[in-house]
């Protein structure tokens, strides 16, 4: 998997071969070919180790409070795990992802990743609803799912036109803030306070 990661990188999608991912392991072709029928029996198996790496990477959220939790699980999400070679991944799965219309297995890997992913974020959402930081009337599938869409916009941005994820955090921020926070603060302090005594004066 990590040979196949490498090769991704290094060759995208549509140029990659099985002798490509080979050259980058200790495995031979032959080898390879034994434990998956081609490419794209290997990328589906790839597509599953990602989501295995991305729960694992993702188990523990730092953060004392759920507003904490969820802006530190955003950010991880945002921030390339390996900087020197997302630009080449991120097109890579872009790629992949333009496959998945025409191929099941891709399509129901990546279906996957985006159900994990929403149910962490409205997880998140829902613990801050008990703790009382966020807004009584936040829905949180429907805010899992716009940030889950901000996501993968971003990623699909930074491959298209190397506009860097971590642009968004800011924006992303400033949703929580805005919209999801019950105090309507920024990170918590009580900016709406200020703005109500100025309308009753």
């Amino acid at each position: 998997m990590d040979a196949t990661y490498r090769a991704l990188c290094k060759h995208g999608y549509a140029e990659l071969t099985m002798q490509d991912i080979a050259e980058e392991s200790s495995k031979t072709k032959g080898t390879l070919h034994y434990h998956f029928e081609g490419k794209q029996d290997l990328l589906e198996s790839f597509l599953e180790y990602l989501l295995d790496r991305f729960e694992d990477r993702t188990e523990t959220v730092p953060g004392e409070t759920p507003d904490e939790r969820l802006r530190a699980f955003l950010d991880e999400l945002l921030t390339p795990s390996d900087p020197d070679s997302a630009e080449e991944f991120r097109t890579a799965i872009l790629e992949i992802k333009a496959q998945s219309p025409y191929n099941e297995a891709y399509r129901e890997q990546l279906r996957e990743f985006d159900r994990a992913l929403r149910d962490r974020i409205a997880g998140l959402v829902s613990d801050g609803l008990e703790a009382g930081e966020f807004r009584a009337d936040v829905d949180p599938d429907e805010t899992a799912d716009f940030l889950v869409t901000v996501f993968n916009g971003a990623e699909a941005r930074a491959a298209a036109v190397d506009r860097s994820p971590e642009h968004t955090k800011r924006h992303v921020h400033e949703y929580i803030d805005e919209h999801l926070r019950a105090d309507g603060s920024i990170n918590g302090d009580t900016a709406v306070e200020d703005e109500h005594t100025g309308a009753d004066e």
